[in-house]
């Protein structure tokens, strides 16, 4: 049953959905400095909030309940074989993390805005796009790095909170296509979120009809929420 708050919430102007283009979007915006800490912000996941940069929102669409927050419970997750076949066909690359932002990462990120996303929200890529999205003064922010011998080929953002792990964004090199990175990546926070005794390991949005926000509930044991409750995916 979720936890109801009693916090000062904003409201956005209606603008055009970025993923259903024939929606309109509106954001329920927190405007109580109360909550924008680790603790406070860990509560409003379980309220289907997610973070922006500095700002912490959620969909309050007026037409439209297509948006709904995904977790993986990170104790029970069980890879499918499709899932098993593209962690074994990147067993070569080498695994690690940094407390830090490090000065490879905006290249690497530029080339997959430029590469990937040319035709999304955030291209062209700048680097104030860069920080005032992925970055904040008030979360404990972890980059899980995966490298081939000395080559950054894909980095996690990741937000770390007392008992779960938020995805923020994942960007890696395009030349790696084959391997399936951006499957990888969220497979790589569910491990590391186990080696840190976290429960939920959150994946933002799924959106059923949106071909790239359509994946999240395929990470099992997923729970999905619906109405206000938590609901396992079957």
């Amino acid at each position: 049953m979720a936890r109801h708050l009693a916090i000062k919430i904003g409201l956005s102007q209606k603008f055009q959905c970025s993923y259903l283009s024939e929606q309109e979007e509106q954001l329920l915006v927190i405007l109580d400095p109360s909550c924008y800490t680790p603790t406070g912000f860990e509560i409003l996941l379980q309220q289907g909030f997610r973070r922006s940069g500095e700002q912490i929102y959620r969909p309050h669409c007026p037409a439209c309940k297509a948006c709904e927050s995904v977790r993986v419970i990170a104790s029970e997750f069980a890879p499918s074989r499709s899932q098993k076949r593209k962690l074994n066909k990147a067993k070569g690359f080498t695994l690690r993390v940094s407390e830090d932002e490090q000065s490879e990462y905006y290249d690497l990120y530029e080339r997959y805005i430029n590469e990937r996303h040319s035709d999304g929200s955030m291209y062209p890529p700048q680097r104030t796009q860069y920080d005032s999205f992925l970055f904040c003064h008030w979360m404990d922010i972890h980059f899980i790095e995966l490298w081939d011998e000395d080559k950054l080929i894909a980095v996690a953002v990741t937000d770390v909170m007392d008992n779960a792990l938020s995805a923020i964004y994942t960007f890696f090199d395009p030349d790696y296509e084959e391997f399936s990175l951006g499957s990888v990546m969220i497979m790589k926070q569910i491990e590391y979120a186990r080696r840190c005794d976290k429960t939920f390991v959150y994946l933002g949005y799924q959106i059923d009809d949106c071909k790239k926000m359509n994946y999240k509930t395929k990470y099992i044991r997923a729970q999905r929420l619906q109405n206000d409750q938590w609901v396992e995916v079957i």
